[in-house]
């Protein structure tokens, strides 16, 4: 089977790529074809191994049997209205063609009135598989049936690479409030006077940049590329994270983690793994303490997410039973 993938793809976004990479990865080791939508076609092509097509080629969507909208955070309207209307409409005219659409282990949310109408309206009839448990409890209010998933990322193998305990990754965001990024350089600068090696990532090259500035005292690495960033986590001794896909990683790697949840998905992560985190702003001595002191997420409900997203390929593929988990509105 043909199967396509519809996202955040080709944007440079380190956090998004490491879905494709991992949806990808899952779908050919179960014998399906590959094809994507990207902003970036040829950069899909040559980082990915896939056929892909530009995502704003409506008949590109005859190329697939099947399409997995996500996964991500695509459905929500907090960062535009223009954002969910054109998921929304990649979902419509698929239907429209006769092609199977899931929506895959996404994140519901942060939607206005105004966009939880119009995904109520645009879901009917659709699988939807859902990454957290507080997005499946908000398409329970909703009146969307739903199961449960988990982000795909997270059965990405870690290379075989020896961990340095005092590595500590810090992984900010551009488009928070300037306290926020204070609270992870305040954190950072503890780390250092404590002996630990700090590296600040940057996952979106371009829309991250302007935070450099605020780590400019620090060693500083841009990567969009997950393979890197899934390599720095498993070298690391722990993660400090705003980004989702800082977490994730980390998560996939084995090792330890804390959050600084600028939006619900990151603290739906944190909570369902057990992890530390904080709300913005954030306070910057518990924040390096968590480091300092190796505070562990709870590995057990990480191995449950990872099994959570194997089964979410046999639900979405038609190939098993509902996931355990699953509810109805």
């Amino acid at each position: 089977m043909v199967v396509g993938v519809a996202g955040y793809y080709g944007f440079r976004n380190a956090g998004d790529e490491a879905i494709l990479e991992a949806i990808a990865r899952e779908l050919k080791a179960r014998g399906h074809e590959v094809v994507a939508l990207s902003g970036d076609p040829k950069r899909t092509r040559e980082d990915h191994g896939l056929r892909a097509y530009h995502r704003l080629n409506p008949l590109a969507l005859l190329r697939a049997d099947l399409w997995l909208l996500g996964g991500g955070g695509l459905l929500q309207d907090a960062t535009s209205a223009l954002s969910l209307t054109y998921y929304l409409s990649v979902l419509r005219l698929a239907r429209l063609f006769r092609k199977r659409v899931v929506v895959f282990n996404q994140s519901l949310g942060p939607l206005s009135p105004w966009g939880e109408r119009r995904v109520q309206k645009a879901l009917k009839g659709v699988p939807v598989i859902l990454r957290d448990q507080d997005s499946l409890e908000y398409a329970r209010r909703l009146g969307i049936p739903a199961a449960l998933g988990a982000d795909p990322a997270l059965l990405l193998p870690p290379p075989p690479v020896p961990r340095e305990e005092d590595l500590v990754l810090v992984i900010p965001r551009a488009g928070v409030r300037e306290e926020a990024l204070t609270t992870l350089y305040v954190a950072a600068n503890h780390l250092v006077h404590e002996g630990k090696q700090v590296l600040v990532l940057l996952l979106q090259p371009g829309y991250d940049d302007e935070v450099a500035e605020v780590f400019r005292l620090h060693r500083i690495e841009r990567t969009s590329d997950p393979r890197r960033l899934l390599y720095l986590a498993a070298q690391a001794g722990y993660v400090i994270s705003m980004r989702l896909h800082g977490l994730i990683l980390a998560a996939a790697a084995g090792t330890p983690f804390a959050a600084l949840s600028y939006d619900p998905k990151v603290a739906a992560f944190a909570k369902e793994t057990g992890a530390y985190y904080q709300d913005l702003p954030g306070e910057p001595i518990k924040l390096y303490k968590a480091a300092l002191y190796g505070r562990f997420p709870d590995w057990e409900k990480v191995a449950r997410l990872k099994e959570r997203a194997r089964q979410s390929f046999d639900l979405a593929l038609g190939e098993g039973v509902p996931i355990k988990g699953s509810g109805r509105g």
